[in-house]
């Protein structure tokens, strides 16, 4: 896995998508998101762009390019959860992600671990289990380096995969036009054009001392590594900012969910799912050295529906019965008899690090309490395996997969 070890995963026309998930009737019609009376379109869908409607221009151009287009209200709440689930499903595959918007973000899954035997294995499964979860596509990029990554994905769109091995980054960057590389802004390539590079080989063709005396030091080093694939930035777990920037700003949330194998309105059997994805949430929370006082529990329900219920506590927690017995609380609210459920989730919200928190005693709490229990928890668990120590409600049906 070391040839290739960086993903870059970008939604397909995201925030069109998410609204037209229960608009079947509107799939093949030009939508663009935004645009009304003087405002700009925030986002169109690929038949919409087939009439040359982009993102950021203004409502009148879209209908001046296509006087039938139909123009959707934006959903802020809709594409921050949304975005939250996608963001989850990475971090089943690799802790290091690095979220650079909403709709997009890059893996490194080097160091993933045996379950995936091939980027592409972890590729593939990420876009089935977001199309599966979440009933929208998105596109993948395979290659060694983040700017190369960034390109091949934005080359697979729309629903695609596509894997850039070293020996090939040449092939495949060097007959583009130099705005395609990663960070490479309309000002610089008209500059770029105006000195005569106007495709990528013809950055590589030239040294990278004569690069760095006509472009200055900083922009000619940096642009003669994107040319050859060899940009040495790293993922940053959390969430990014500029590119070549680094310093990834730190999750506010942490969350997982599961879908189950079909659904279900077994009480018992969502409440022990909950348990299992709240021992992950919390275990995370305690390694990464942050608690959260907002739980938040989202169900999906056989026909898609989806509805999220949160409760703020008194004091921040990593505890994980704490935060179990708020997402149970808020399960058994919803008053589900009979109700089959698809999928289900839990959420720390509010983080902050742990240090920062006074935690106040509760009458009646021994001095080694669930907090302490949890941290033997996770000594055991990094000694052995994530199978060392379980609840006893999770032995019933044998070993949990």
């Amino acid at each position: 896995m070391t040839e290739t070890p960086i993903l870059h995963v970008d939604m397909d026309a995201f925030y069109a998508s998410v609204l037209l998930r229960d608009r079947p009737e509107l799939h093949d019609v030009p939508v663009i998101v935004g645009g009304g009376h003087r405002g700009v379109v925030l986002a169109a869908n690929y038949p919409a762009r087939a009439y040359g409607i982009r993102s950021a221009m203004t409502g009148t151009q879209a209908r001046r390019l296509c006087p039938h287009v139909v123009s959707l209200q934006p959903d802020y709440d809709a594409f921050t959860t949304v975005s939250a689930s996608v963001m989850e499903v990475f971090r089943r595959v690799t802790p290091r992600v690095e979220a650079v918007s909403l709709d997009e973000a890059f893996l490194d899954v080097g160091g993933a671990g045996r379950r995936w035997a091939d980027p592409v294995d972890a590729a593939e499964w990420i876009r089935a289990t977001v199309h599966d979860e979440q009933r929208i596509t998105c596109s993948v990029g395979v290659a060694r380096t983040i700017s190369v990554a960034k390109l091949a994905s934005r080359r697979a769109k729309p629903d695609g995969l596509l894997v850039v091995a070293p020996d090939d980054v040449a092939t495949v960057l060097h007959p583009l036009d130099v705005g395609e590389l990663y960070g490479v802004g309309e000002k610089t390539r008209a500059r770029l054009h105006r000195l005569g590079f106007v495709t990528v080989g013809d950055l590589a063709e030239v040294p990278v001392r004569d690069l760095q005396r006509t472009l200055g030091r900083h922009l000619g080093a940096q642009l003669h590594h994107l040319a050859w694939g060899t940009d040495a930035r790293e993922v940053t777990p959390g969430r990014a900012g500029v590119f070549g920037h680094g310093g990834g700003v730190p999750d506010r949330s942490m969350g997982a969910q599961e879908t189950f194998g079909r659904d279900t309105d077994d009480r018992e059997l969502v409440l022990r799912e909950v348990l299992a994805l709240t021992g992950k949430v919390t275990g995370r929370l305690r390694r990464a050295g942050l608690v959260g006082r907002t739980v938040a529990l989202t169900v999906r329900f056989a026909d898609f529906t989806t509805i999220t219920r949160s409760r703020t506590l008194d004091q921040s927690t990593d505890v994980t019965q704490e935060v179990y017995a708020v997402a149970v609380g808020l399960y058994d609210a919803l008053r589900l008899r009979g109700v089959r459920v698809r999928l289900v989730g839990v959420r720390v919200e509010g983080l902050v690090p742990r240090d920062s928190v006074h935690r106040q005693g509760v009458l009646g709490e021994r001095e080694h309490g669930w907090s302490d229990a949890d941290r033997a928890v996770d000594r055991a668990v990094h000694r052995f395996g994530s199978s060392a120590v379980r609840p006893a409600s999770m032995l019933r049906d044998g070993p949990r997969r």
